[in-house]
């Protein structure tokens, strides 16, 4: 069942599922929350959305959604599995059978993608009016084709699958990989191909865009084993390095714009592909950089995609900005066929995404009119509201009471009554743990000594415990590690472990006499094991 575990943290952010028990709030770039075991008298509970994972200080407890889950619950994996992959909207009954079965059919599918690419590419190098296409009308250099593995689907309806099938493949390995269409032909056809590259640089799909008249103008990959469209990011596996070491992502609206955008020279180009912008490409993103940039028409849909970008971005830490001057150019494809520098500026030339956007609701409304200055107070107050930093949202307050023509403090009371309002508004409603946990002393100095062992690069104290190799395992050591020394200067690891040692010693100890002393209970005090016992009880006193 691991990869039906994979697929639904996929689609659950544990922030999420923790939140439905405990009351999250930021902590930088963590979330922390009081136990809900009840064990702690001040927060103590950490999650971490970007490791998937959480800890539970007090309870010294910790581990992925499944773990949490069957804590709180007090139920099963299985039982834990069950609940969690119908919140997902994942059906488990498809990864019955065995990993192994379900491992194949991946394999099966990416070795038939891969081939497919290939088959694609030769194709567009025998067809010279589709290679004028494609390096004339498009404009893309051999380099980029390359890059991209771009090719071209033939007109015949079995051409792919007549080549694939000589090569050992089924009608049914062809459908699970997306490649057929519901009669069994090729699903491709007379279209120029991109394939769709996932992070480890394996083809899971294809975006295919037709070469003459007719709909539809794009034809992607259907959903399959291998594609997922809410979590897909084109054009990540060639801009990742770019990315990190730039540190900033700029998000476009098409594949062709990511294509062009590198050939350009900005390789940080990155789309989602066919589908709206979602939570789970936004974290993806956040991974490598908090610097995101939107390359988004301002029309009303690029308008309402910033927005919702905004209202996901607020939590994560995102710096969001909005690239907007196009020069008449109606996209960044457009824009780069007219100047590819004129592109590049545009990517520096940048405005922060609320700004962006209040400009783009100040053009739609008549601010000289009392509605619509109803209306813009409104929006605007709702965007500010995912601006988390004090002065940042001050100075829009400013901005926003200026061009109302009102006083800032009339715009900060109608804010404050609104966050009255949603206060006074019922909780979203929390559940109650099944079960109780209480607080391990010895499991915590464990923890602490490990959290050590791993991100304290001991070399001189040595400490009688097995280093985990789980990576959930490992990410929880992080958070206890990181808890640890958040307010220490100057820390001396060695002298930590020293002391932490010779309390968890001290601990064992205690903890072996409260047995010994328990067992001592049921014997007969002339007996040689009574004897024995209290003369081990003596040794660990002294």
């Amino acid at each position: 069942m691991n990869d039906a575990k994979e697929e639904i943290k996929s689609r659950l952010a544990v922030e999420d599922v923790v939140g439905q028990y405990i009351e999250l709030k930021r902590a930088g770039r963590n979330l922390k929350g009081r136990s809900p075991w009840g064990v702690d008298k001040t927060p103590s509970f950490m999650v971490s959305p970007e490791k998937g994972i959480w800890h539970d200080f007090s309870a010294n407890k910790g581990g992925d959604i499944f773990t949490f889950v069957m804590e709180v619950e007090g139920i099963t994996f299985k039982e834990a599995l069950e609940k969690l992959a119908n919140q997902a909207g994942v059906d488990i009954s498809k990864y019955r059978g065995g990993d192994a079965n379900l491992a194949r059919k991946k394999t099966r599918s990416r070795e038939a993608l891969a081939l497919a690419a290939k088959y694609y590419q030769a194709c567009l190098a025998r067809d010279k009016q589709v290679c004028e296409y494609v390096f004339y009308k498009r404009n893309l250099n051999r380099r980029t084709v390359t890059e991209f593995k771009i090719g071209y689907s033939p007109a015949n309806g079995k051409a792919l699958t007549a080549v694939l099938e000589k090569r050992g493949f089924t009608k049914q390995e062809l459908d699970t990989a997306g490649l057929l269409n519901r009669f069994g032909g090729d699903l491709f056809r007379d279209r120029m191909m991109v394939p769709f590259i996932d992070t480890n640089g394996d083809i899971i799909g294809f975006t295919a865009r037709i070469l003459k008249k007719g709909e539809p103008k794009y034809l992607n990959t259907p959903e399959t084993i291998l594609f997922n469209k809410s979590k897909f990011i084109f054009g990540l596996f060639q801009a990742k390095e770019s990315i990190r070491r730039s540190g900033y992502v700029v998000i476009v609206e098409g594949n062709m714009d990511v294509i062009s955008s590198h050939q350009a020279g900005v390789k940080e180009a990155v789309a989602t592909s066919g589908t709206a912008m979602t939570e789970q490409h936004l974290k993806i993103l956040s991974k490598l950089t908090s610097d995101i940039r939107l390359a988004y028409d301002g029309d009303e849909a690029g308008i309402k995609a910033a927005e919702r970008a905004i209202m996901m971005a607020g939590d994560l830490g995102i710096d969001l900005t909005v690239i907007s001057d196009y020069h008449g150019a109606k996209d960044p494809d457009e824009l780069i066929q007219k100047d590819p520098k004129l592109w590049q500026a545009a990517v520096e030339k940048r405005i922060p995404a609320v700004e962006w956007l209040l400009k783009k609701y100040e053009e739609n409304l008549n601010l000289s009119s009392a509605p619509d200055k109803r209306k813009y107070s409104d929006i605007a107050l709702k965007l500010l509201g995912y601006v988390k930093d004090e002065v940042e949202r001050a100075s829009y307050e400013e901005k926003v009471a200026k061009k109302l023509d009102i006083e800032v403090g009339i715009l900060r009371e109608k804010g404050e009554r609104l966050n009255k309002k949603l206060a006074e508004a019922p909780k979203k409603y929390l559940k109650k743990p099944k079960t109780e946990i209480r607080s391990d002393k010895l499991k915590k100095l464990e923890n602490s000594l490990l959290a050590l062992v791993v991100y304290g690069g001991l070399t001189k104290t040595k400490i009688p415990l097995n280093i985990p190799d789980d990576e959930t395992k490992l990410a929880e050591l992080e958070l206890v590690f990181n808890r640890d020394h958040e307010n220490v200067k100057n820390p001396n690891y060695e002298k930590e472990a020293a002391e932490l040692l010779a309390r968890y010693n001290k601990e064992l100890n205690t903890q072996r006499i409260k047995e010994l002393n328990e067992k001592l209970g049921s014997l007969d005090e002339d007996s040689e094991e009574y004897i024995k016992i209290l003369k081990e009880i003596y040794e660990l006193q002294k």
